[in-house]
């Protein structure tokens, strides 16, 4: 089956044609085509996602880009109908209505956190022979949960951010610290310096709700001690490097405590990180020496960095993986409506 999948949820304007096929215990996927264009130069400025502004590059993005699938063949449309910015979503499905109007094929809308679980969780094309249950950990500008998949497309969330996501904490931090936006990938790279130098910050950040004895994270606390710790201060790029490798050991540390409460508590025995946060190689590498030393049992699968971005592949993939299982989400168009805070669903 070949699916034509689209993603605007955010900032990232999205399109793949994947072809699913059934094998033993699971699926294969094939990309036959993707593309993708970052609009985070557009919104550096604001340091964060202007909602008007995605919405118009999406609303010019997406011609542009289905020029090159035009002429493919597929059997449906998936697109994702949230969560993620209403404004953003309405342009993906609009669109996406049309093609499949045009096509004469079923359309089809997927969750994007499901997207983000399910393709987090292919290896080289490949899903297949995972362990149930499957403790997902979901990181991203908009997101930070603890999700358990106890039987495939059955979700129960163990934990979630009171407050802030932990991608929205990185770009605040980093803007504190008067790094470009998006702030992770610029944090990372000062703490990663900061840990081959060797320096340390004089300056010590809490670990929030660390032994609150639950999955629920809060990472609100966290950006504000930064802020008052950065308040009138003038940082050398040493400190400025030590700082942003305080702050994301602190993360780091809530995220293995949390990941140890939330292992415990769900007797997973997959764990799997999801999200664009997932692309922190740090992080990683904490959650990934937390199962060595103290879960060896649980096998770990960590998604590709270059797929854990908002991207369409993994709507593609999730969508192909549903209907491959006989879960027929076919929508008339009228019946699609974009939904910000839509929850991660069950079949």
């Amino acid at each position: 089956m070949r699916i034509l999948a689209f993603e605007t949820s955010c900032d990232e304007t999205g399109l793949a044609l994947v072809e699913g096929t059934t094998v033993a215990g699971g699926w294969h996927f094939v990309v036959e085509k993707a593309a993708l264009l970052s609009q985070a130069h557009l919104h550096a400025e604001y340091g964060g996602v202007y909602p008007n502004l995605a919405k118009r590059e999406h609303e010019k993005n997406l011609p542009i880009l289905y020029r090159d699938f035009a002429d493919l063949s597929f059997d449906a449309v998936a697109v994702t109908a949230g969560p993620g910015l209403e404004p953003a979503l309405w342009q993906g499905i609009e669109f996406a209505k049309r093609v499949a109007a045009e096509k004469n094929v079923p359309l089809i809308p997927a969750n994007h956190m499901e997207g983000h679980l399910i393709s987090s969780l292919v290896q080289k094309g490949e899903l297949h022979g995972v362990t149930l249950p499957v403790l997902a950990l979901l990181i991203s500008g908009g997101h930070t949960e603890f999700v358990v998949m106890d039987e495939w497309f059955n979700y129960k969330k163990i934990g979630e951010t009171l407050d802030d996501a932990v991608g929205e904490a990185f770009d605040k931090v980093a803007r504190m610290l008067a790094l470009p936006y998006p702030g992770g990938p610029h944090i990372s790279k000062h703490a990663t310096a900061a840990r081959e130098k060797k320096l340390q910050s004089v300056i010590k950040l809490p670990r929030p709700m660390i032994t609150s004895g639950t999955c629920d994270t809060s990472f609100s606390g966290l950006k504000t001690a930064a802020l008052y710790a950065l308040k009138g201060k003038t940082l050398s790029d040493d400190e400025r490097a030590a700082f942003a490798a305080e702050f994301e050991d602190a993360v780091a540390d809530v995220f293995v405590a949390k990941t140890r409460q939330a292992l415990i508590d769900s007797d997973a025995k997959t764990f799997v990180i999801g999200g664009g946060v997932a692309a922190n190689r740090y992080i990683r590498e904490r959650l990934e020496q937390l199962l060595l030393d103290e879960f060896p049992d649980v096998e770990l699968r960590l998604p590709d960095i270059a797929i854990t971005g908002d991207n369409a592949i993994m709507i593609a993939q999730a969508v192909l993986a549903r209907r491959l299982s006989g879960i027929a989400d076919e929508k008339d168009g009228a019946e699609i409506r974009a939904v910000g805070n839509l929850s991660i669903k069950n079949k």
